[in-house]
């Protein structure tokens, strides 16, 4: 078991990871923050409650059963990170947000306190590494410690149920499958863990012996209802940058045909090189040297060249707007080859503006890029672009 918790604690860190990747911009960012937190006390109640780290904790302390309160006190903590966490996602006016979370933390804190005061308190004197909650369902101050850390964490449950369902009603998109999916998680967590939980205890208490519902059934349900809510946390989040990094990824690869020819005459500062270096900033970059390479290249522009092109184009059955940009990639072609092989401007200078420059975003590069791709690249424009790289 203790595998799958910490598989479970695992997942949760790197989700938190994958969500603070920059401290600075996280810091001031109370939704990011309060993320972060919640998913990191998740997987410290994890990790806090494999059979193998409690008989660590308990061997270090000296005493048996601490990671008993250690557990039930970080899962009360746990339980009022999510109940912040939904009340800055649900947002407001500041000074209400505000309030809320006090309240939370003033409902909670004094709860962690009291489960280490009852554990104290009790006498458990013999080390249960996977059924404590049943072994000592009847013990005095333990029974009372049980009791509490579940009606706190079943309160937390069932209050972000109930705000899934009302809020789901009012947003659509992402957001909505974000909610759907902490509500599926809150659900499996109620009836998977706490209401086995509850179960076997009131068993215990009337003389029946139904353990390996807190044992067996409580713990992976648990570690799954846990791993889907913070999905739905965090996926909300992570999902449009992920979405907004691959277009950036695929935009700048595509602009390779584009780059390949033109880029020996850009004369744009170079970033810093950094393996860590998003894709959209490094797309940003190809851009603006693209577009300082048109603008180099603009002197050479032939207008004989590219109307000889269009009316080619047209020819062929394309239509207006494919047939434009497949004669301004003609023209650019001619123009990257004449700068490579040093020739001399056009006398008159035209006074054309690429689509792609008149366009906003990658797209009208992206477009001129694939036209400029089917069109053949002379020795001469592909000896000069190889020397102005390598130079």
């Amino acid at each position: 078991m203790s595998v799958v918790v910490y598989l479970a604690a695992a997942v949760l860190a790197l989700s938190a990871t994958v969500l603070f990747r920059r401290p600075r911009a996280a810091v001031r960012n109370p939704l990011t923050v309060s993320t972060c937190v919640a998913i990191l006390l998740g997987a410290v109640v994890f990790a806090c409650s494999a059979p193998m780290t409690l008989s660590a904790v308990n061997s270090l302390t000296g005493v048996p059963n601490f990671g008993a309160p250690l557990t039930y006190g970080m899962l009360t903590a746990y339980s009022c990170s999510l109940l912040i966490l939904l009340i800055n996602w649900r947002g407001g006016p500041p000074g209400r947000v505000r309030r809320l979370v006090l309240r939370s933390i003033a409902v909670y804190g004094p709860l962690v306190v009291a489960v280490v005061v009852l554990f104290a308190l009790a006498d458990a004197h013999t080390e249960r590494l996977t059924d404590l909650d049943t072994y000592y369902a009847n013990t005095p101050y333990m029974r009372e410690m049980i009791v509490l850390y579940l009606l706190g964490h079943t309160a937390v449950i069932v209050a972000t149920s109930v705000v899934c369902v009302r809020w789901g009603r009012e947003v659509t998109g992402l957001l909505r499958t974000g909610l759907r999916l902490i509500l599926v998680g809150a659900l499996l967590d109620l009836a998977g863990f706490q209401l086995t939980k509850y179960t076997a205890i009131v068993a215990r208490w009337s003389g029946h012996d139904l353990d390996f519902l807190s044992t067996t059934v409580a713990p992976p349900m648990a570690s799954l209802a846990a791993l889907i809510c913070s999905a739905g946390f965090v996926l909300p989040r992570l999902l449009p940058a992920a979405g907004a990094h691959w277009r950036g990824l695929r935009d700048h690869r595509r602009l390779v045909p584009l780059w390949s020819r033109v880029g020996f005459v850009s004369t744009a500062p170079k970033p810093p090189a950094s393996w860590w270096q998003l894709p959209e900033e490094r797309l940003h970059w190809r851009e603006v040297a693209i577009h300082d390479a048109l603008l180099a290249l603009a002197p050479y522009f032939d207008d004989t060249v590219r109307e000889r092109a269009r009316a080619a184009a047209l020819r062929e059955g394309r239509g207006a707007h494919e047939a434009r940009v497949a004669a301004e990639a003609a023209m650019l072609a001619e123009a990257a080859r004449r700068a490579a092989a040093q020739e001399e401007p056009q006398e008159t200078p035209s006074t054309y503006r690429l689509h792609a420059t008149e366009v906003s975003g990658a797209g009208g590069l992206v477009e001129l890029a694939q036209a400029l791709g089917r069109t053949p690249v002379s020795d001469k424009a592909r000896e000069g672009t190889v020397k102005a790289f390598h130079g």
